[in-house]
């Protein structure tokens, strides 16, 4: 292996060494871009999202050219490949860590939910009960807007009063009114932000 190494000219190091680790890392930034891109189109973020399009094709244009030129080099192609998947990853980590948008939040637990209501409330979280009917009787539906940054904060109020209730989420594109905290509630339950519109 190092007989080979040493065999390597100048331009045979940038061919197989140099190029794939550029293009494996410029395929990273180009990948987290357009995922990121992506997510802030679904969040209705439209002036975010064409500036993010601009810088991945650019970089996307200059890192096939250089593949173009070196067809040749196989790990060229590996860097590409690997530079494609770690900036899928990449991206959504980056997006789940930025919490960005909105969430509904919808909870279906038996009747006598007033209590939940309430603790919602007081932390202040708007919060919208239904009475419904399940399958095994009647039911109460629970509807609330929470910002993604404190998703983890209303998930704890719920399931420390009803350890077992059905929640469902769904990303919200846009939001004309609504009552959010302007901090999590602590865990002893007094609110300690202030409410926004």
């Amino acid at each position: 292996m190092t007989t080979f190494f040493n065999q390597l000219s100048p331009q045979d190091w940038y061919a197989w060494v140099v190029l794939p680790l550029i293009i494996f890392f410029a395929r990273i930034c180009d990948v987290t871009i357009g995922t990121l891109r992506i997510i802030f189109v679904t969040r209705g973020k439209r002036k975010l999202a064409p500036l993010l399009g601009f810088c991945e094709v650019l970089i996307w244009v200059v890192v096939i050219s250089q593949i173009m030129r070196n067809a040749h080099s196989v790990t060229a192609y590996l860097g590409y490949a690997a530079g494609f998947a770690a900036g899928n990853y990449i991206g959504m980590y980056i997006e789940d860590h930025l919490a960005l948008g909105t969430v509904i939040v919808r909870v279906i637990i038996p009747e006598c939910g007033d209590f939940l209501v309430e603790r919602l409330h007081d932390a202040g979280y708007g919060v919208t009960s239904v009475d419904g009917v399940g399958a095994n009787g009647p039911v109460k539906l629970i509807y609330t807007l929470v910002k993604r940054k404190h998703l983890s904060d209303a998930l704890r109020i719920i399931h420390e009063i009803r350890p077992k209730a059905f929640v469902s989420i769904e990303d919200v594109r846009t939001t004309l009114e609504g009552v959010f905290p302007a901090a999590p509630c602590p865990p002893d339950g007094t609110f300690a932000g202030r409410l926004a519109k």
